[in-house]
């Protein structure tokens, strides 16, 4: 039984196989204790008719990214060149606010009395300088020891040109019994400040993730044969062994899930140019789709550098949970702070400070029976009572309601601009792919501030992240700094071979312990180059005119380029991709017909006229009962299981044949 669990935000998302169909479930999440909820979701499910057979478990998480931001990671000691113990608190020259005086950066993880120098030195090209003996590095595997560390980041300069002192202090270090993070296996590349944080934050993260997968292993140990994996930030599934080796490629666990099954459930409705718009409990995450999944190197998580490769995701503080407030300047703020699980929204029962669900639900845009179809009730009256204190001089709750979601619409657009608009992408050429639960919420309206000229909200859309782990690929990314000039293709076809031959035979090894055979595997190889003298590099396929797609590639994100100018390679990389079954996705025979004969009611909701909220009777859905083909117009709002979806006026909806809502203004 093939089982995929997201735990983070308000709701634990599962999506699972059985008997050949698809199912969901939600349940609340358990911050202080993730692998909790995916024991009670496993006893849920597994409890059910159908709940046997092998069991292959897939997990997305926020454990990595919740310990980096709230600093609740393992106790590391840190191992570096001797001279260099530094450089994870010297960062870079370059501020993250120029003009402001106070800022602060964050605390390094690793405190100096835990950062430790190796006499060690190698050259930039691999050649050994300076030799450490045998003394020397009993003296440094003698002095972390005396520092008690739960995990240790093992950084060596230059070591992805020669690893050979990593090796043999790694070797004696994990032979007293430390989690050794390692520079040379997790990344290969140049820039000393953000391999070293990043191999810190990995070693930071080993004991928090590794004793959440080891509770989740206990809960999986009774079925025979079941296997373990987990959702890595590049958009492909790795063994639970491998993250709870490498943490760090996990902290983009759960909305890189949300990518992969947009661009999935899109590519079957016939969309290849998507805007992803995941907005959930505590944040909104979006990103852009132009045919193929993006990635990056160059992600900053909680003020920190993280250089493995990542899905292009930008994240807001921005959700249904997130809360309303008057600044000093008595300006109505809404966000980063968010109410989450506990306490939650007013209209959950325990919380007192007004949130965007609170604002929906006094705009009548939720079901008043409460979400999860009925199971999970909403108190309208004690949410109208709390917005009522809190709205300060706003003339009515009403209008609170509405300035809070417009608030809100406006970070979740200059998030969309920053992935589309400021990079070189015309919005009014995608279409907006909206999921979480509160994605459908808010889609349409931000659509047409964009100009983006349909929204698709798939089949589950509170759990497409979950249904996109569920269909991931096994992906495995390797990489290694070679820095060369390219005068011509031909000149370095010998040497990118040998270079890509080396990082390559790493990866076959790594692919066969995961279980596939050769002709299972893809291999994708790409390019990281710059223009000589340049600080940063793009990313281009390795395949058919490289520098011309290198041309190209910073014409769009940089507004010019100069194809006389000299070009550099600076990392080659090589992603394994291992294909998994499946997922049953059948279409269904559309029939052309109005949707009015199946709705389930009317009620009076709120919307936008002239700047102003407006009460209007609005037609309601059960989404449930609607099949391929039918169609309606807005003023309407679609309930299900996990997700609500607003259709505004002048707006019209049709189910396709996968059972996608699509959503467009109407024509004339």
């Amino acid at each position: 039984m093939r089982i995929a669990i997201d735990t983070g935000g308000t709701f634990t998302d599962c999506v699972f196989l059985r008997n050949g169909r698809l199912e969901i479930l939600k349940l609340p999440s358990m911050r202080e204790n993730p692998a909790r909820a995916v024991a009670q979701a496993l006893e849920a499910i597994l409890g059910r008719p159908g709940g046997s057979g092998r069991l292959e478990l897939t997990c997305g998480t926020t454990v990595g990214t919740n310990a980096l931001l709230e600093r609740r990671g393992g106790r590391v000691s840190l191992v570096t060149t001797s001279g260099f113990e530094d450089v994870i608190e010297i960062g870079r020259q370059d501020r993250p606010r120029l003009y402001d005086f106070f800022v602060t950066r964050p605390e390094p993880l690793v405190p100096r009395d835990r950062r430790f120098g190796l006499a060690e030195r190698v050259d930039s090209a691999g050649n050994v300088l300076e030799a450490p003996g045998e003394e020397e590095l009993d003296r440094v595997a003698s002095e972390v020891a005396s520092s008690r560390p739960e995990a240790v980041a093992l950084c060596l300069l230059f070591s992805f040109a020669n690893p050979a002192h990593e090796r043999e202090l790694a070797r004696r270090l994990r032979a007293r019994g430390f989690a050794v993070s390692v520079s040379h296996e997790i990344l290969a590349e140049f820039r000393e400040y953000e391999r070293t944080a990043t191999i810190v934050a990995n070693a930071y993260l080993t004991p928090a993730v590794g004793s959440y997968l080891d509770e989740i292993g206990k809960s999986v140990a009774r079925r025979r044969g079941a296997r373990v994996r987990v959702m890595q930030s590049n958009g492909g599934i790795a063994s639970a062994e491998l993250a709870g080796r490498e943490p760090v490629r996990t902290v983009l666990s759960g909305p890189a899930g949300g990518v992969l099954g947009a661009k999935s459930v899109a590519a079957l409705a016939g969309f290849e140019r998507i805007i992803t718009f995941d907005m959930g409990g505590t944040s909104t995450d979006v990103s852009l789709i132009d045919g193929d999944l993006r990635t990056t190197a160059e992600s900053h998580v909680a003020g920190m550098p993280v250089a493995v490769p990542m899905l292009e995701i930008h994240t807001v503080g921005a959700g249904g949970g997130s809360i309303a407030r008057f600044d000093d300047a008595g300006a109505l703020r809404v966000g980063p702070e968010s109410a989450g699980a506990d306490p939650g929204p007013i209209c959950y029962g325990r919380g007192e400070r007004p949130t965007v669900t609170d604002a929906h639900l006094i705009l009548g845009r939720l079901a008043p029976e409460g979400l999860l179809g009925g199971g999970f009730p909403l108190d309208e009256a004690r949410a109208r009572h709390y917005m009522d204190r809190a709205r300060g001089p706003v003339g009515s709750v009403e209008e609170f309601a509405w300035g809070i979601l417009a608030v809100v619409n406006t970070t979740m657009e200059k998030a969309i601009r920053v992935i589309s608009i400021e990079r070189g992408h015309d919005p009014r050429d995608y279409t907006l792919v909206a999921f979480g639960g509160a994605g459908g919420l808010h889609a349409c309206q931000l659509a047409a501030a964009l100009g983006i000229p349909r929204v698709l909200v798939p089949k589950f859309p509170g759990g497409l992240s979950a249904l996109g782990i569920l269909a991931a690929d096994v992906v495995k990314d390797f990489s290694r700094t070679v820095r060369m000039e390219i005068p011509s293709r031909s000149a370095v076809r010998g040497p990118l071979a040998r270079a890509f031959a080396g990082i390559e035979a790493r990866g076959w090894r790594a692919m066969k312990a995961e279980g596939f055979a050769r002709n299972r595997v893809r291999i994708e190889r790409l390019l990281d180059l710059r223009y000589v003298g340049q600080g940063y590099e793009l990313s281009v396929p390795a395949a058919g005119d490289f520098l011309a797609s290198f041309h190209r590639t910073h014409e769009r994100r940089y507004g010019y380029a100069d194809p006389s100018w000299r070009v550099e390679l600076v990392n080659v990389r090589s992603r394994f991709i291992g294909r998994t079954p499946g997922l049953p996705v059948r279409p269904r025979r559309e029939v052309r017909r109005d949707a009015a004969s199946v709705s389930i009611g009317r009620r009076a909701s709120v919307f936008p006229s002239r700047g102003r909220p407006r009460s209007l009777t609005t037609t309601l859905y059960d989404r449930a009962r609607l099949v391929p083909g039918h169609r309606l117009a807005g003023p309407a709002v679609i309930f299900e299981y996990s997700a609500t979806t607003v259709i505004p006026p002048g707006w019209e909806a049709r189910m396709d044949r996968y059972e996608n809502l699509i959503l467009e203004p109407v024509r004339g």
